[in-house]
């Protein structure tokens, strides 16, 4: 039973407070999180790894493998090119303002990175989307081959790009993707009415 107008016991001065709020640090942890580096041929030395990774050296400092992602993937995919820590609370090192920055061979090196984190395979044919409680299932024809995957209806599954333009996210985080809606048959249209 619920004791009222009693305060809870805190803990006594010195014994499992929390630990006192500094400002300074914290200013200074922001400053460095805002602070934006760029990366370009001049500063930065890419190379690859011998588990086919990408390391990176920017003076005295040294990350055995790097992380390379697009900013803005869909818009600008070869401009603000973020490269970060591969640790679980990944860490901005710099940005690429322009792939044009770096050499043709860090270029490619890079690039290599970018087409498997965002592998997406582009739907050529639809061949049936079967719904049924909360998830839709494709049978489809792809760039890559027939490939079958499914859906969650209720979430975020299906991003318009465009008007004609679409973005398909599987329930295991594999991205499709249809350039053109427009160029379906009308077959094709009426399975996919209910995403468009």
């Amino acid at each position: 039973m619920p004791s009222f107008g009693k305060h809870p016991k805190g803990p006594k001065h010195g014994e499992g407070a929390p630990e006192e709020f500094n400002l300074e640090q914290m200013e200074k942890e922001t400053e460095e999180m805002l602070k934006l580096r760029y990366l370009n041929r001049e500063n930065a030395q890419f190379e690859r790894t011998k588990g086919g990774f990408v390391s990176l050296r920017i003076g005295e400092e040294f990350y055995p493998r790097v992380h390379v992602i697009r900013m803005f993937p869909f818009s600008d995919p070869t401009k603000y090119i973020s490269i970060r820590t591969p640790d679980e609370h990944s860490k901005e090192i710099g940005v690429i303002e322009d792939m044009k920055q770096v050499s043709d061979e860090t270029a490619k090196m890079l690039n290599e990175q970018l087409n498997l984190r965002y592998f997406t395979p582009v739907i050529q044919k639809v061949i049936n989307i079967k719904d049924e409680y909360g998830y839709a299932y494709f049978d489809v024809v792809t760039d890559r081959g027939a490939c079958r995957f499914t859906i969650n209806i209720g979430g975020h599954s299906v991003v318009h790009l465009s008007e004609t333009r679409i973005l398909i996210s599987d329930i295991d985080e594999n991205r499709f993707e249809i350039p053109d809606v427009t160029v379906l048959s009308a077959k094709e249209l009426k399975m996919l009415d209910l995403f468009l």
